[in-house]
């Protein structure tokens, strides 16, 4: 019988012109084996989309389709459908109308499941059409890693109080953390926090507790917390998988996992330090298989692209890319190399850690136990006859001293600087024992860079600022050109899609810094950050809260956003 209902359903597609008689027989065929839903072996064999499949469903038997990320579910909702029950058949509580629960669903031409449902939950239920990305995102959002952490916490029967770990020996200890409990929470925070697409992962124990949060977006979030007495062997157990001495405890240490998660592989970098109530864990999330973006993608304004190219299509020089950890420079480098990279040029690079794999380019990477550094690296490189050089960060001064010797001799050097903006990355250079005549003639260009977030675009409203506005005085006088009833902005209200925050994913603001005759001259006196920014101004330079100011206007991203990130107070 429920093969004739999936035969009704294959039908309506049929009927509709939707796919060949041929297609459905060959769907129908794999359905049986792998026993998974006839629409989803049609959507994975190519036969339609999973738009038109709704779109069919939806006309052909009158039941409407629901988009759970532009709802907010109400809690005593979700309560009236067990987790357990909702992952197992595939469906997710929308609404209560009377007496009836609206109920999303991915196959609503599955009587018999539907029917288990109602006998099962005791109530009447009114399906709704869903498609599997956003239920998946409903189920990640509001069930997420702490009710698959609950079921972890069923098994596990772990009583490592901090004293008794002391008196372990690493034998005993690596035994405690190979329990199959403490392996899978592990692995689900790891796997939770890729699939979140987090950029690092934060373990941080506390008097009572061990807490983990994750940065998404650029901001940290708190997504469970695990007993105390489950900490010890949870941090012993990351520390086994990523290389430490699990016995020493006084010390940091860094390590390494390279594992995957749904296919996609990861490198994970550990850091561990000790703090007052034990070990804190920092993993940061490498994908390895990023796709490496073109320039014109990566946020930049038209004109400051332009302005950005001028500086890297030269034949020598230093090129600095300058920002906090985190800011996509990285990114920035590995684009513009790719960009440069051609069969004519020898390219070679030394990074920590090597982020983006390029074919054609030289890629080294920095291994501080074997005495390997950037500057070691870099030394070599100046035999290796190479036309451009990238160093992944000047970290001091004899990285910096070698980068400028090497663009004095011809050499095209890329690299990157912690600094606030782009002025300050000359006066770093000398605070670094680089004589200011030798800045001068070497670098060439600078580029500053910040991330801030987008605003959410499912839920992001328009509005006009007005004199009353705090931020008035600071916009009209960074965009003195702009008329005040042009000077319209946006809000993200809050809605499932972005967590309630208003904001969803994230984009680069910048300001691009030319050095000219001008410049030099003003370098070579050694005069202070605040004097090349002036001149930079009047040679044109877009500062990144002018920068982020117009990408605010453009309604990517919000004028609060742009004021947290980029607005200093001169």
């Amino acid at each position: 019988m429920a093969t004739a209902f999936k035969q009704k359903f294959g039908d309506l597609l049929l009927q509709t012109g939707q796919i060949t008689k041929e297609q459905l027989e060959e769907a129908l065929a794999e359905q049986k084996r792998s026993k998974e839903r006839l629409g989803a072996v049609l959507v994975k064999k190519g036969y339609i989309t999973e738009q038109r499949l709704i779109e069919t469903l939806e006309f052909q038997l009158g039941i409407p389709h629901v988009i759970l990320s532009k709802r907010r579910i109400d809690p005593d909702v979700l309560a009236l459908v067990p987790e357990n029950i909702a992952k197992k058949y595939r469906v997710f509580p929308v609404e209560k109308q009377g007496k009836r629960l609206v109920l999303a669903v991915l196959d609503p031409t599955d009587v018999y499941a539907l029917d288990e449902l109602r006998l099962m939950l005791n109530q009447e239920i009114q399906p709704v059409i869903v498609t599997e990305e956003d239920l998946n995102q409903a189920f990640s959002y509001y069930y997420g890693i702490t009710g698959s952490v609950q079921e972890v916490f069923k098994d596990l029967d772990v009583q490592i109080e901090e004293e008794e770990v002391e008196d372990q020996g690493p034998g005993d200890l690596e035994a405690m953390v190979e329990d199959a409990p403490i392996v899978r929470l592990v692995n689900l925070i790891i796997t939770q926090a890729v699939k979140e697409r987090a950029s690092d992962i934060h373990l941080e124990p506390t008097e009572r507790e061990l807490v983990i949060r994750y940065r998404v977006d650029g901001r940290l979030r708190k997504v469970m917390t695990s007993p105390k007495n489950t900490q010890a062997a949870i941090i012993s157990r990351i520390k086994i998988i990523s290389g430490m001495n699990i016995a020493e405890k006084r010390l940091p240490q860094d390590g390494r996992i390279q594992m995957r998660v749904d296919g996609i592989p990861i490198d994970l970098r550990v850091s561990c330090i000790p703090i007052v109530f034990g070990e804190k864990v920092v993993m940061r999330i490498l994908f390895k298989n990023n796709v490496l973006a073109k320039m014109e993608s990566l946020g930049f304004l038209p004109d400051t692209l332009e302005r950005f190219r001028s500086i890297y299509k030269q034949p020598h020089g230093i090129i600095l890319v300058t920002g906090p950890t985190g800011s996509g420079k990285s990114t920035t480098l590995s684009s513009v190399l790719n960009e440069l990279n051609s069969p004519e040029v020898n390219i070679m690079t030394v990074e920590d850690p090597v982020e983006y794999q390029i074919p054609g380019i030289n890629q080294v990477q920095v291994n501080a136990k074997a005495g390997l550094t950037f500057a070691m690296a870099l030394r070599s490189f100046l035999r290796q006859d190479p036309d451009i050089i990238m160093v992944g960060e000047i970290r001091d001064g004899e990285t910096a001293q070698i980068a400028t010797q090497a663009a004095l001799t011809g050499h095209l050097v890329l690299s990157t600087l912690h600094t606030n903006d782009a002025p300050s990355s000359i006066t770093r250079l000398i605070d670094m024992k680089i004589e200011p005549f030798l800045v001068a003639s070497t670098v060439i260009g600078i580029l500053a860079q910040r991330l801030v977030r987008g605003v959410c675009p499912d839920c992001k409203k328009a509005y006009t600022l007005t004199p009353d506005d705090i931020y008035y005085d600071i916009v009209t006088q960074n965009l003195p050109d702009c008329p005040p009833e042009k000077l319209v902005f946006y809000k993200g209200a809050g809605c499932r899609r972005c967590n309630g925050k208003g904001y969803s994913k994230r984009l680069a603001i910048h300001e691009v810094l030319l050095v000219n005759q001008e410049m030099r001259s003003l370098i070579s006196k050694n005069v202070p950050a605040g004097e090349i920014k002036e001149m930079a101004i009047k040679n044109g330079m877009r500062t990144l809260f002018q920068d982020g100011l117009i990408k605010a206007l453009e309604g990517k991203t919000t004028l609060e956003e742009i004021v947290r990130v980029a607005y200093v107070n001169e």
